[in-house]
């Protein structure tokens, strides 16, 4: 198989015309061509007047041997486009696998598992999606908090309230798997080859589901609230884990992906002397502004083309304090939620449906912290900073879940808003006009300051008067790492424990999450044999 790179469509060709490019390209009558496939689809709108679609596509010839000989620009072989199961192993064992957490990470982890005949058991402290949609619901509009059924906790994990963004850096070929996987059980086609691909989080909810029901058809178990409050380590080594304070269930390997936000897990972990160190991570606000507005500066005169959707964006400056502020997790046409994972606490984060048809973009808005900036060296001093700041939004905000909020303009100008302009914040339950200086530290609103007015030249209307900054956005990243070897993904000094995903500092995103579980999952199937 070849791959064809760079081959571009004007906006208003329709994508039958690939074809023809393809055959231009490599120079082949079409008799030639077995079939072909789109591997990748992007925007180009850095030329003013014109947006071009770009294309990679896999082709399937009668004679590829001929076109690698004349060496054509952008072709090249594909050796392995799928992704490929690995040997199992012929070790015996006694119990079934464990999976902790129900995020990306555990559930393609307990799926590859189930898929290989391993019968995993997965535990998740919160509730099935259905369960858990319906209480947080109730918390955005009623107030009433859970703490193990919330935005961060419970089935599909914190991603389930997001935009279902599935963009990664990382070049593995598990990311096909998981985006084919995605596919096969209820996402829209397109994430296999949009350039951004992103699912929305109306359809991860059935997703997510959809996953559960066939760990279970496989002859796994999917356990809800179901809390692991201790573990059993025998000879340094993982024999077991105690749920729910009373109830003991027995396994030689125990994957360990809880989520960034399981800090009473973490500090078990830490007492129960697992090795954990601090990490960098970064904390700010959600920005917001009109969504129109972001696709003018976008797309300009074709920003209401019926080909191109709400457009995204990316930022990022270095300033003067030798400090990084820059957008993550940008959620266009979406809403800024109400994500605490605790009482007491307001922590913000974003999300769009897959339409991303609301009138607002929202974006992190963020600044990083280094382990220096936590004042002593306790493994755990990221997670008591991030706590810190979520419990001083929250006094601030009026001690009802109110989101501190602040116009940008008057953040600028170190003034507390007393009316809202042509931005309407979209977080529930509601907000309060606060000086966001007092619940951030000095060094990030410094920091965002000088950087909003530099992001304005490369997006104009970024620092508009009227944008909304709603506090605080503290969860973009575990605070810590859970230490594993290398080679076997294993705890250091915990044997058979896989620390896996975003919780354990190894992931930053749904697909790089979904790819960690997987491999996790490898070196169990790797070494022991079906059960």
């Amino acid at each position: 198989m070849l791959r064809v790179s760079n081959l571009k469509l004007g906006i208003d060709e329709d994508i039958s015309s690939l074809k023809k490019l393809i055959l231009k390209k490599l120079k082949i009558k079409e008799n030639e061509l077995i079939k072909y496939f789109v591997y990748k689809e992007s925007i180009d709108a850095r030329k003013r007047g014109k947006i071009d679609f770009v294309y990679t596509v896999d082709v399937e010839l009668k004679n590829e041997k001929k076109i690698l000989k004349n060496s054509i620009k952008d072709v090249v072989e594909v050796k392995q486009r799928n992704y490929i199961s690995i040997e199992m192993g012929s070790q015996k064992l006694k119990n079934r696998p464990v999976i902790i957490g129900s995020g990306p990470a555990g559930l393609f982890a307990a799926l590859l598992l189930a898929q290989r005949g391993f019968n995993p058991i997965m535990l998740e402290r919160g509730l099935d999606v259905d369960n858990r949609t319906n209480d947080i619901n109730d918390f955005w509009n009623n107030r009433k908090f859970k703490n193990n059924s919330n935005v961060q906790f419970g089935e599909g994990g914190a991603g389930t309230f997001s935009d279902g963004k599935l963009t990664t850096r990382i070049k593995d070929i598990r990311c096909r798997k998981v985006l084919d996987e995605l596919v096969n059980f209820g996402s829209p086609e397109e994430i296999l080859y949009s350039h951004k691909p992103h699912v929305g989080t109306d359809i991860l909810k059935n997703v997510v589901k959809n996953i559960r029901n066939e760990i279970i058809r496989l002859g796994g178990e999917v356990r809800f609230n179901t809390l692991v409050t201790d573990i059993i380590t025998e000879n340094g080594s993982i024999k077991g884990v105690v749920v729910n304070n009373n109830e003991t269930i027995d396994s030689e390997v125990v994957i360990l992906a809880i989520g960034h936000s399981a800090r009473d897990t973490y500090k078990m972990l830490y007492n129960r002397g697992v090795t954990i160190i601090q990490k960098p991570f970064a904390i700010g606000a959600r920005i917001e502004h009109p969504q129109e507005l972001i696709n003018k500066s976008q797309y300009k005169e074709f920003y209401n083309h019926p080909r191109l959707g709400a457009a995204d964006y990316r930022l990022i400056e270095h300033t003067s304090n030798l400090r990084t502020a820059y957008t993550f997790c940008m959620c266009p046409g979406g809403s800024v939620i109400a994500s605490a994972s605790n009482e007491f606490e307001v922590v913000t984060n974003g999300m769009s449906e897959h339409a991303r048809d609301k009138v607002n973009a929202n974006s992190a808005f963020l600044v990083n912290v280094v382990p220096s900036d936590f004042g002593n060296k306790d493994p755990l001093a990221g997670v008591h900073f991030q706590e810190k700041y979520e419990r001083l939004a929250y006094e601030l905000g009026g001690k009802n879940y109110n989101a501190p909020v602040q116009l940008v303009g008057d953040f600028l100008n170190d003034k507390v808003s007393t009316s809202l302009g042509n931005v309407e914040p979209s977080y529930k339950p509601g907000y309060t006009f606060v000086d966001l200086r007092e619940c951030l530290p000095k060094f990030v609103t410094s920091t965002m300051k000088e950087a909003l007015q530099k992001l304005d030249n490369k997006l104009n209307g970024f620092a508009m008067h009227d944008a909304v900054l709603t506090g605080v956005e503290t969860r973009s990243s575990a605070p810590i790492r859970i230490v594993r070897d290398e080679e076997t993904l294993q705890s250091i000094n915990t044997k058979n424990l896989y620390p896996c995903g975003e919780g354990a500092g190894y992931a930053g995103g749904i697909v790089t999450a979904a790819v960690d579980g997987i491999k996790c999952a490898e070196k169990i199937i790797e070494k022991y044999s079906s059960l």
